[in-house]
């Protein structure tokens, strides 16, 4: 995907991303991801959020391996950015072998984001929030072609000191 030639204003893009910074530090917790209406995976779930070039990426991978055994059963990063011209921020995440790119809403609290990715027939729908207790919590919805939408995946992690 090729760039406009817009000149950057990178002071209202590391302003934009600023308002993200609620999500920077290293996290632990636990998740779950549904392989059926019944059948779930327990994962311990770290996340590490960190901003790069000097504020105007923020990089977030996260990494969650099997309760039962210690094996790694999730691997993702994504980047997120704020694009000035058209005042809307962006992610390209990566997990498995594949890359997708979503828009990023910010909601209206400052404390939650919202996204989601199409690939063929499958949508998913994710909501990131703070809770009352400043936990990271994540809801993730699978949509396939006309099926009624169900959970995936949900996080919960604690910011580490």
């Amino acid at each position: 995907m090729a760039q406009a030639a817009h000149t950057p204003n990178v002071e209202t893009q590391r302003a934009a991303m600023d308002k993200l910074r609620f999500l920077v530090g290293t996290w632990a917790g636990q998740a779950r991801i549904w392989r059926g209406p019944d059948s779930f995976v327990e994962l311990i779930q770290t996340e590490q959020a960190s901003y790069k070039l000097d504020g105007l990426i923020l990089a977030i991978e996260g990494i969650g391996k099997a309760k039962s055994d210690g094996q790694v059963k999730l691997q993702a990063l994504g980047l997120i950015s704020y694009d000035d011209e058209a005042g809307v921020y962006s992610m390209r995440a990566f997990n498995d072998g594949r890359w997708l790119e979503s828009e990023v809403l910010l909601d209206e609290s400052g404390k939650g984001l919202r996204w989601g990715f199409t690939l063929g027939q499958i949508k998913t729908n994710s909501t990131l929030r703070m809770d009352e207790n400043g936990d990271w919590t994540e809801f993730h919805q699978l949509t396939v072609g006309s099926e009624p939408g169900r959970r995936f995946m949900e996080v919960t992690v604690k910011r580490q000191l």
